[in-house]
């Protein structure tokens, strides 16, 4: 691909991790917690069948068959973790209510998670749905040989591959190996909202888009389900009207979401904390590696000493695509910078990011003290 550069921009939800010392106290109490909710779903005689309902819920993907002997990148082995997290937006069963179903089901939200080293920070990169990629050759789930594509979206890979396709695009990308995926659809991601008693953010001006139906004065909400599904999905009404500005709002709601994870009071609130359990597993869809419960939650056991200040967002540095202005392109040595970081198992530097596109579609300015703010550009 060629590079793009454009004027000075900055990511929001960007710069670096706060890695002050978080007090003993509080990590004892996060522990404590998930402790807590692995005794509710597998300790104890009688409950055991709670334990096999959650088990039952999880659907796995057998990402490394699929995989196997493909040219992935090397596992690099040092305790991190990299994980390809995408949002599905398909259209059946439940979820035919935001839009006809067309037997196809595309990476609506892309993010690639990289976990440091202690587990102690993370810095997450959006891949804009529309970025043209180079897509391997890749097996879908039926057996069959799908032909690699020059110039494609990323989202196409899930569409004409499923899971495994979106993997392998994503480490062609990237360079880097995903050790996890975790996948959640429109639905799934209502109902957690719902369980978790809603998501805060403030916002600094209305927001209205007709097509995400998102309406919300300026201030500070507790957003149900249903308008948290609005607000992620939301395009045309923030920033230039593309994936761009959707991003940034995306970005600002995952730290929202993670204050709320662990504000929520589960600790004290038994059959609340199931009803999240119940919620999250049947929610998402992830690599056969953690379709279990005892896996998933030693996975998210091993996260839980992360905070929302601990979490650094942001998007692959793109540019314009000068043939559709309705596509972007990496801009190749600012992509490279992002991955090297990510591979070097640090933040990604701000010079990575300056020249991106992404700066100029955004949705406005963030005020960073309160994880959930988010504002449309004027």
């Amino acid at each position: 691909m060629n590079e793009r550069s454009g004027r000075e921009g900055r990511i929001p939800g960007g710069g670096g991790s706060d890695h002050r010392p978080r007090s003993r106290r509080r990590r004892a109490a996060v522990f404590t917690a998930w402790a807590a909710a692995a005794l509710i779903v597998v300790g104890g005689s009688g409950l055991g069948y709670l334990y096999l309902q959650l088990d039952g819920n999880l659907q796995g993907v057998d990402i490394d068959t699929q995989l196997y002997g493909k040219d992935r990148p090397p596992d690099i082995g040092d305790g991190s973790m990299d994980i390809l997290v995408l949002g599905s937006d398909s259209r059946s069963g439940a979820n035919s209510e935001y839009g006809r179903d067309d037997g196809a089901a595309r990476a609506d939200t892309a993010m690639v998670v990289h976990v440091n080293e202690g587990h102690r920070s993370a810095t997450v990169v959006s891949i804009p749905r529309d970025t043209l990629v180079d897509r391997p050759v890749c097996t879908d789930p039926d057996g069959d040989r799908i032909p690699g594509a020059r110039n494609a979206m990323f989202n196409s890979a899930y569409e004409v591959g499923g899971p495994a396709c979106a993997v392998a695009t994503a480490e062609r990308l990237s360079g880097i190996r995903m050790d996890h995926y975790l996948e959640i659809d429109f639905t799934g991601f209502k109902k957690l909202v719902d369980e978790l008693g809603g998501v805060e953010i403030t916002t600094t001006e209305a927001i209205r888009d007709r097509d995400s139906r998102l309406d919300l004065a300026a201030g500070t909400h507790t957003l149900d389900g249903e308008q948290a599904l609005a607000l992620v999905r939301t395009r045309k009404s923030v920033g230039d009207g593309s994936d761009l500005g959707r991003i940034r709002l995306q970005q600002v709601f995952v730290k929202a979401f993670i204050a709320q994870v662990r504000d929520a009071g589960l600790l004290t609130d038994p059959v609340r904390l199931f009803g999240v359990a119940d919620t999250a597993t049947k929610a998402v869809t992830t690599d056969s590696d953690l379709a279990s419960v005892a896996k998933l939650t030693g996975f998210a056991r091993s996260l839980a000493g992360i905070g929302p200040s601990d979490v650094q967002m942001v998007t692959l540095p793109v540019g314009y695509d000068p043939y559709d202005p309705n596509r972007v392109v990496p801009i190749d040595s600012d992509a490279r910078q992002v991955w090297q970081a990510l591979r070097d198992d640090e933040p990604v530097p701000a010079s990575a990011l300056r020249d991106s596109a992404a700066g100029r579609g955004g949705a406005g300015p963030v005020t960073s003290t309160v994880p959930g703010t988010v504002a449309p550009a004027g």
